[in-house]
Protein backbone atom coordinates (compact mmCIF):
# COMPACT_ATOMS: atom_id res chain seq x y z
CA UNK A 1 0.00 0.00 0.00
CA UNK A 2 2.52 2.25 0.50
CA UNK A 3 4.49 1.59 -2.26
CA UNK A 4 1.31 2.84 -4.27
CA UNK A 5 1.30 6.93 -2.35
CA UNK A 6 -1.38 5.46 0.42
CA UNK A 7 -0.85 6.67 3.99
CA UNK A 8 -0.70 3.75 6.56
CA UNK A 9 -1.43 3.72 9.97
CA UNK A 10 -0.69 0.81 12.49
CA UNK A 11 -2.64 1.08 15.71
CA UNK A 12 -0.67 -1.48 17.95
CA UNK A 13 -0.18 -1.73 21.86
CA UNK A 14 3.17 -0.76 21.98
CA UNK A 15 5.48 1.70 19.75
CA UNK A 16 7.36 -0.15 16.44
CA UNK A 17 10.13 0.72 14.57
CA UNK A 18 9.77 3.54 12.56
CA UNK A 19 9.14 1.97 8.97
CA UNK A 20 8.90 4.25 5.98
CA UNK A 21 5.99 5.54 4.95
CA UNK A 22 4.19 3.91 8.21
CA UNK A 23 2.99 5.91 11.26
CA UNK A 24 2.39 3.84 14.50
CA UNK A 25 0.07 4.97 16.60
CA UNK A 26 -0.52 3.28 20.21
CA UNK A 27 -4.04 2.42 21.47
CA UNK A 28 -5.08 -0.41 23.99
CA UNK A 29 -7.62 -2.45 21.84
CA UNK A 30 -10.68 -1.65 24.26
CA UNK A 31 -10.80 1.91 24.74
CA UNK A 32 -11.27 5.00 23.03
CA UNK A 33 -8.46 6.96 23.04
CA UNK A 34 -6.84 9.84 20.59
CA UNK A 35 -6.04 6.86 17.86
CA UNK A 36 -9.72 6.94 16.85
CA UNK A 37 -9.20 10.30 15.12
CA UNK A 38 -6.50 8.20 12.51
CA UNK A 39 -10.27 6.70 11.69
CA UNK A 40 -11.80 10.02 10.53
CA UNK A 41 -11.22 10.60 7.21
CA UNK A 42 -9.77 7.48 6.34
CA UNK A 43 -10.20 5.12 3.44
CA UNK A 44 -10.34 1.92 5.07
CA UNK A 45 -9.77 0.34 8.66
CA UNK A 46 -8.23 -3.30 8.50
CA UNK A 47 -8.56 -4.55 12.55
CA UNK A 48 -6.41 -7.80 12.74
CA UNK A 49 -6.42 -7.39 16.28
CA UNK A 50 -6.60 -10.71 18.46
CA UNK A 51 -4.45 -12.91 20.88
CA UNK A 52 -2.56 -15.56 19.64
CA UNK A 53 -4.85 -19.05 19.78
CA UNK A 54 -1.05 -21.29 19.63
CA UNK A 55 -1.81 -21.45 23.11
CA UNK A 56 -3.11 -24.01 25.78
CA UNK A 57 -6.88 -23.53 25.72
CA UNK A 58 -7.03 -23.24 29.52
CA UNK A 59 -10.19 -20.98 30.82
CA UNK A 60 -7.83 -17.82 31.05
CA UNK A 61 -6.09 -18.30 27.40
CA UNK A 62 -9.63 -18.80 26.33
CA UNK A 63 -11.24 -15.81 27.68
CA UNK A 64 -8.51 -13.33 26.75
CA UNK A 65 -8.94 -14.68 22.99
CA UNK A 66 -12.23 -13.93 23.30
CA UNK A 67 -12.24 -10.55 25.22
CA UNK A 68 -9.17 -9.54 22.85
CA UNK A 69 -11.11 -10.13 19.33
CA UNK A 70 -14.47 -8.82 20.96
CA UNK A 71 -13.35 -5.41 22.47
CA UNK A 72 -11.54 -4.29 20.03
CA UNK A 73 -14.04 -4.97 17.49
CA UNK A 74 -16.30 -3.44 19.75
CA UNK A 75 -13.98 0.12 19.44
CA UNK A 76 -13.52 -0.13 16.27
CA UNK A 77 -17.03 0.01 15.69
CA UNK A 78 -17.55 3.26 18.32
CA UNK A 79 -14.43 5.05 16.42
CA UNK A 80 -16.03 4.70 13.23
CA UNK A 81 -19.54 5.86 14.42
CA UNK A 82 -18.12 8.80 16.34
CA UNK A 83 -16.19 10.11 12.67
CA UNK A 84 -17.11 13.33 10.70
CA UNK A 85 -15.83 11.27 7.82
CA UNK A 86 -16.35 7.29 8.21
CA UNK A 87 -14.20 5.01 6.84
CA UNK A 88 -15.94 3.64 3.45
CA UNK A 89 -15.04 -0.06 4.04
CA UNK A 90 -13.91 -1.84 7.13
CA UNK A 91 -12.17 -5.47 7.15
CA UNK A 92 -12.83 -7.09 10.04
CA UNK A 93 -10.81 -10.56 10.91
CA UNK A 94 -12.67 -13.45 11.63
CA UNK A 95 -11.89 -17.00 11.05
CA UNK A 96 -12.63 -20.15 8.99
CA UNK A 97 -12.98 -21.88 12.56
CA UNK A 98 -16.24 -20.79 12.30
CA UNK A 99 -17.43 -23.85 10.70
CA UNK A 100 -18.41 -26.81 11.97
CA UNK A 101 -15.91 -29.97 12.02
CA UNK A 102 -16.06 -31.39 8.38
CA UNK A 103 -16.26 -35.17 9.39
CA UNK A 104 -19.89 -34.37 10.46
CA UNK A 105 -21.09 -33.12 7.31
CA UNK A 106 -23.63 -35.63 6.14
CA UNK A 107 -23.14 -34.26 2.20
CA UNK A 108 -19.44 -34.49 2.33
CA UNK A 109 -19.49 -31.20 0.94
CA UNK A 110 -16.66 -28.44 1.93
CA UNK A 111 -18.33 -25.10 3.34
CA UNK A 112 -18.29 -21.91 1.68
CA UNK A 113 -20.26 -19.38 2.36
CA UNK A 114 -23.57 -19.95 0.90
CA UNK A 115 -23.38 -23.51 2.31
CA UNK A 116 -21.63 -24.00 4.61
CA UNK A 117 -22.89 -25.25 8.80
CA UNK A 118 -21.46 -22.81 11.53
CA UNK A 119 -20.24 -25.50 14.38
CA UNK A 120 -20.83 -25.75 17.52
CA UNK A 121 -23.11 -28.81 17.77
CA UNK A 122 -21.10 -31.38 16.36
CA UNK A 123 -21.26 -34.83 18.42
CA UNK A 124 -18.04 -36.36 19.36
CA UNK A 125 -15.88 -33.00 19.54
CA UNK A 126 -14.64 -32.13 22.80
CA UNK A 127 -16.96 -29.40 24.23
CA UNK A 128 -13.89 -27.01 24.59
CA UNK A 129 -14.04 -27.02 20.70
CA UNK A 130 -17.00 -25.25 20.28
CA UNK A 131 -16.41 -21.91 22.48
CA UNK A 132 -13.82 -21.73 19.37
CA UNK A 133 -17.11 -21.22 17.27
CA UNK A 134 -18.38 -19.00 19.92
CA UNK A 135 -15.33 -16.59 20.03
CA UNK A 136 -15.99 -16.54 16.19
CA UNK A 137 -19.48 -16.07 16.26
CA UNK A 138 -18.99 -13.42 18.92
CA UNK A 139 -16.51 -11.46 16.96
CA UNK A 140 -18.87 -11.79 13.41
CA UNK A 141 -21.62 -10.43 16.02
CA UNK A 142 -19.71 -7.32 17.34
CA UNK A 143 -18.51 -6.48 13.92
CA UNK A 144 -22.75 -6.54 12.74
CA UNK A 145 -24.30 -5.22 15.88
CA UNK A 146 -22.11 -1.29 15.56
CA UNK A 147 -24.41 1.71 13.79
CA UNK A 148 -22.22 2.39 10.89
CA UNK A 149 -24.60 2.53 7.75
CA UNK A 150 -21.99 4.50 5.60
CA UNK A 151 -19.23 1.95 5.78
CA UNK A 152 -19.13 -1.33 4.25
CA UNK A 153 -18.23 -4.25 6.32
CA UNK A 154 -16.29 -7.29 5.49
CA UNK A 155 -15.83 -10.36 7.89
CA UNK A 156 -12.44 -12.01 6.72
CA UNK A 157 -13.35 -15.90 7.55
CA UNK A 158 -9.35 -16.83 6.98
CA UNK A 159 -8.23 -20.06 7.01
CA UNK A 160 -4.01 -20.94 8.39
CA UNK A 161 -2.10 -17.69 6.50
CA UNK A 162 0.95 -20.02 5.59
CA UNK A 163 4.14 -17.31 5.08
CA UNK A 164 7.90 -18.05 5.43
CA UNK A 165 8.13 -15.71 8.85
CA UNK A 166 9.55 -16.67 11.96
CA UNK A 167 6.87 -17.67 14.45
CA UNK A 168 3.67 -18.51 12.11
CA UNK A 169 1.97 -21.37 11.28
CA UNK A 170 4.32 -22.61 8.70
CA UNK A 171 7.23 -21.97 10.55
CA UNK A 172 5.84 -24.75 13.53
CA UNK A 173 4.85 -27.54 11.15
CA UNK A 174 8.38 -27.01 9.33
CA UNK A 175 10.02 -27.67 12.61
CA UNK A 176 7.57 -31.12 12.62
CA UNK A 177 8.48 -32.19 9.08
CA UNK A 178 12.17 -31.11 9.37
CA UNK A 179 12.95 -33.17 12.65
CA UNK A 180 11.08 -36.58 11.59
CA UNK A 181 8.04 -36.07 13.51
CA UNK A 182 5.82 -34.60 11.04
CA UNK A 183 3.55 -37.64 9.75
CA UNK A 184 0.11 -38.27 10.11
CA UNK A 185 -1.92 -37.31 13.36
CA UNK A 186 -4.44 -39.35 14.64
CA UNK A 187 -4.47 -41.10 10.81
CA UNK A 188 -4.35 -37.64 8.99
CA UNK A 189 -7.85 -37.68 7.51
CA UNK A 190 -9.01 -34.54 9.30
CA UNK A 191 -8.34 -31.54 6.20
CA UNK A 192 -6.36 -28.33 6.56
CA UNK A 193 -8.01 -25.18 4.84
CA UNK A 194 -4.98 -23.27 4.24
CA UNK A 195 -4.44 -19.52 2.16
CA UNK A 196 -0.41 -18.43 1.00
CA UNK A 197 0.39 -14.92 2.51
CA UNK A 198 0.33 -13.65 -0.73
CA UNK A 199 -2.82 -14.77 -1.82
CA UNK A 200 -3.96 -13.27 1.77
CA UNK A 201 -2.66 -9.95 0.99
CA UNK A 202 -4.02 -9.72 -2.60
CA UNK A 203 -7.67 -10.96 -1.96
CA UNK A 204 -7.88 -8.24 0.82
CA UNK A 205 -6.14 -5.77 -1.48
CA UNK A 206 -9.74 -7.10 -3.37
CA UNK A 207 -11.75 -7.09 -1.06
CA UNK A 208 -10.48 -3.02 -0.27
CA UNK A 209 -11.82 -1.94 -3.92
CA UNK A 210 -14.76 -4.06 -4.67
CA UNK A 211 -17.76 -2.16 -3.47
CA UNK A 212 -20.48 -4.92 -3.92
CA UNK A 213 -18.57 -7.58 -1.89
CA UNK A 214 -19.67 -7.12 2.31
CA UNK A 215 -20.28 -10.10 4.91
CA UNK A 216 -18.58 -13.12 5.07
CA UNK A 217 -15.78 -14.14 2.78
CA UNK A 218 -13.63 -17.33 3.11
CA UNK A 219 -10.31 -16.69 2.45
CA UNK A 220 -8.79 -19.55 1.74
CA UNK A 221 -7.25 -21.89 -0.60
CA UNK A 222 -9.36 -23.79 -3.07
CA UNK A 223 -8.05 -27.14 -2.94
CA UNK A 224 -7.90 -27.84 0.91
CA UNK A 225 -6.23 -31.02 1.43
CA UNK A 226 -5.76 -33.45 4.36
CA UNK A 227 -3.19 -33.33 7.43
CA UNK A 228 -1.65 -36.16 5.80
CA UNK A 229 -1.16 -34.96 2.57
CA UNK A 230 -0.29 -31.33 4.06
CA UNK A 231 2.52 -32.63 5.68
CA UNK A 232 3.39 -35.06 3.54
CA UNK A 233 4.16 -31.96 0.92
CA UNK A 234 5.97 -30.35 3.08
CA UNK A 235 8.48 -33.36 4.04
CA UNK A 236 9.07 -33.65 0.57
CA UNK A 237 9.70 -29.73 -0.16
CA UNK A 238 12.22 -30.32 2.74
CA UNK A 239 13.80 -32.99 1.14
CA UNK A 240 12.03 -36.20 1.51
CA UNK A 241 12.22 -36.25 5.59
CA UNK A 242 11.14 -39.45 7.71
CA UNK A 243 7.29 -38.25 9.04
CA UNK A 244 6.60 -40.66 12.52
CA UNK A 245 2.60 -40.73 12.46
CA UNK A 246 1.29 -39.36 16.27
CA UNK A 247 -1.80 -41.25 17.90
CA UNK A 248 -4.24 -38.38 19.31
CA UNK A 249 -2.77 -38.73 22.36
CA UNK A 250 0.82 -38.29 21.23
CA UNK A 251 -0.56 -35.21 19.82
CA UNK A 252 -1.36 -33.64 23.50
CA UNK A 253 1.71 -34.38 24.89
CA UNK A 254 3.60 -32.78 22.14
CA UNK A 255 0.86 -29.73 22.31
CA UNK A 256 1.29 -29.79 26.15
CA UNK A 257 5.54 -29.35 25.57
CA UNK A 258 4.45 -26.70 23.21
CA UNK A 259 2.02 -25.04 24.74
CA UNK A 260 -0.44 -24.74 22.25
CA UNK A 261 -3.44 -27.31 21.81
CA UNK A 262 -4.44 -29.86 19.47
CA UNK A 263 -7.45 -28.22 17.77
CA UNK A 264 -5.53 -26.78 15.82
CA UNK A 265 -4.33 -30.31 14.76
CA UNK A 266 -7.22 -32.39 14.92
CA UNK A 267 -10.40 -30.23 13.97
CA UNK A 268 -11.78 -30.88 10.45
CA UNK A 269 -11.23 -27.80 8.46
CA UNK A 270 -12.84 -28.30 4.66
CA UNK A 271 -13.16 -24.31 4.02
CA UNK A 272 -13.50 -23.18 0.18
CA UNK A 273 -13.37 -19.61 -1.14
CA UNK A 274 -16.53 -19.49 -2.88
CA UNK A 275 -16.84 -15.59 -3.21
CA UNK A 276 -13.16 -15.00 -4.12
CA UNK A 277 -13.91 -17.28 -7.09
CA UNK A 278 -17.60 -15.82 -8.30
CA UNK A 279 -15.62 -12.40 -8.01
CA UNK A 280 -12.77 -14.01 -10.17
CA UNK A 281 -10.18 -13.69 -7.65
CA UNK A 282 -7.12 -16.10 -9.07
CA UNK A 283 -5.40 -17.58 -6.94
CA UNK A 284 -1.34 -17.55 -7.73
CA UNK A 285 -0.73 -20.22 -5.47
CA UNK A 286 -3.93 -22.66 -5.77
CA UNK A 287 -2.71 -25.90 -5.01
CA UNK A 288 -0.61 -26.69 -1.36
CA UNK A 289 1.96 -28.96 -3.59
CA UNK A 290 3.47 -25.62 -5.19
CA UNK A 291 2.91 -23.52 -1.99
CA UNK A 292 4.91 -25.79 -0.21
CA UNK A 293 7.99 -25.56 -2.28
CA UNK A 294 7.75 -21.85 -2.90
CA UNK A 295 7.31 -21.07 0.84
CA UNK A 296 10.67 -23.44 1.39
CA UNK A 297 12.53 -21.80 -1.13
CA UNK A 298 11.77 -18.45 -0.06
CA UNK A 299 12.62 -19.57 3.90
CA UNK A 300 15.60 -21.02 2.50
CA UNK A 301 16.68 -17.68 0.52
CA UNK A 302 15.87 -15.84 3.50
Amino acid sequence: MVARGAEVVVLGRRPEQPTDGVRHVVWDGRTLGAWADELDGADAVVNLAGRTVSARYTDRNLRQMMDSRVDSTRVVGQAIERAARPPAVWLQMSTATIYADARSRPDDLPHDEANGIIGGEEPDVPLYWEYSVRIARRWEETQAAADVPGTRRVALRAAMVMTPDRGGVFDYLSWMARVGVGGPVAGGGQYVSWIHGDDFVRAVDLLLEREDLEGPVNLAAPEPVTQRELMRSLRRAWGRRPGLPATRWMAEIGAFVLRTDTELLLKSRRVVPGRLLDAGFTFRHPTWDEAARHLVAERRRR
